[in-house]
């Protein structure tokens, strides 16, 4: 409807604007059928998920909340899930954001939000509880009838956090979840895909140019677009794997877990970016880790694109939070960068250069084998590490540096005075006759 009014001569749009009252304009503020796009209104029919696959920028984290609004308004919804990747993606975007849920809701009707409770409460009852993706049983017991997914694409452990939303989708006469999301090829978002009650709903970044700030437009389109991340974040597609990329889908879900062993060595892994300017690349930060019988699991992604002050900070961070024993880093580009960064915040830290003397494909290749032969495991999700594993290939495109520092932590704990070697000492050791 907005876009239909935009059109027209701007004498004509002024003079609808000026015959209406204050009270009609601000009525036509929170007028969502007013301002949306055809597809990014609920669609009619029965179904039970309405699954909106849009690029970034489109404004899907618009639509969740409106939809969790018209369901509130209608008396549809009375207890809800908001169900995010992190915590702070539940308040920082569904909720708070600029298109979250206190942003869409008018005066009039606009919800309290209490945050040590996790909760939203509408004046007619309703209320919303925040969950995080990376604590999926605090899922298990409560019960909804409207559930709104963020993300999920994104989230730590997708499968089983889905399984506990359902469990608990089942009050009222026709309980109904919305999921956005920008896709990728996970089990979970093909199963929701290919059900039967599902509604489907496409969408391109490039719909929503109008809305976009220059800068994005500049930056992000002009970078990605063209490339098969592009069109996977902007065109929304849900891409196969890449035939020439080391690492296939299939290959790290088969050996996915949600749980480690004991485990016997653990380092943080470090591909360093000596400038932080918009165009600069990540600083890759992978913590990995292997067990006595020589398996390896990958613990956690922190890459972030930062100064360097900001990324030791995180390295750091990474380092004890995961009781890790030693930081390993890149020095080709950056030098002594990271060690002395890493020294002035922390001189504690253990740390270990690492020189590339070889290509990036012949250092990936091992660890490659080590994936298809079933012994690297991913605790959880990592989207974008994952992505960046079955999208890169050797040769081409920007420096896959999640993907460097992830070989570099793998590459330390395969040796063998690491690995499989000192298990078999101390196998020997235990079993020995007494």
């Amino acid at each position: 409807m907005a876009e239909s009014v935009a059109l027209l001569p701007e004498s004509e749009w002024q003079k609808i604007l000026n015959d209406l009252s204050d009270d009609e304009i601000q009525q036509l503020e929170y007028d969502w059928k007013f301002w949306a796009r055809p597809n990014q209104l609920p669609p009619a029919g029965d179904w039970q998920y309405w699954l909106v696959l849009s690029g970034r920028g489109w404004g899907k984290s618009r639509v969740g909340a409106e939809w969790i609004r018209e369901r509130v308004e209608t008396g549809t919804a009375r207890r809800i899930a908001l169900v995010a990747p992190t915590a702070a993606d539940a308040r920082d975007t569904m909720v708070e954001g600029e298109s979250g849920i206190l942003s869409v809701c008018p005066p009039w009707n606009r919800p309290v939000y209490e945050p040590s409770k996790r909760r939203l409460t509408w004046p007619n009852g309703a209320m919303a509880l925040l969950f995080s993706a990376e604590e999926p049983d605090r899922l298990r017991g409560p019960q909804h009838d409207t559930a709104w997914c963020d993300e999920i694409a994104a989230w730590k452990y997708p499968e089983k956090t889905w399984d506990m939303l359902q469990f608990g989708l089942r009050l009222g006469d026709d309980p109904r979840a919305a999921i956005t999301t920008t896709p990728r090829p996970i089990p979970l978002v093909k199963n929701i895909l290919n059900d039967s009650s599902t509604h489907v709903t496409r969408g391109s970044t490039y719909e929503n140019l109008s809305n976009l700030a220059p800068a994005f437009i500049d930056v992000i389109i002009s970078r990605y677009e063209g490339t098969r991340l592009g069109r996977q974040e902007l065109n929304a597609e849900i891409l196969d794997d890449n035939p020439d990329a080391l690492w296939t889908r299939q290959m790290i879900e088969d050996a996915r877990v949600s749980k480690v062993p004991n485990l016997l060595r653990i380092v943080v892994g470090v591909d360093p970016a000596v400038t932080s300017n918009e165009t600069s690349a990540d600083t890759g930060i992978v913590v990995a880790a292997v067990d006595e019988h020589g398996e390896y699991y990958v613990l956690g992604d922190y890459t972030i694109h930062a100064t360097p002050k900001k990324w030791a900070q995180e390295i750091i961070a990474a380092y004890y939070k995961h009781s890790a024993d030693r930081v390993i880093g890149e020095v080709n580009n950056g030098g002594e960068l990271v060690e002395y960064t890493l020294r002035t915040i922390d001189p504690n830290v253990s740390y270990r250069s690492v020189r590339a003397s070889r290509g990036k494909q012949t250092r990936a290749e091992p660890i490659s084998a080590l994936y298809e032969q079933g012994k690297c495991h991913h605790v959880g999700s990592f989207p974008a590490l994952e992505d960046q594993m079955c999208d890169w290939i050797p040769g081409e495109g920007s420096s896959p540096d999640r993907v460097d520092a992830l070989v570099w932590a793998l590459s330390e704990l395969s040796k063998s005075r690491y690995g499989p070697q000192k298990l078999n000492i101390s196998a020997l050791i235990k079993t020995r006759p007494r």
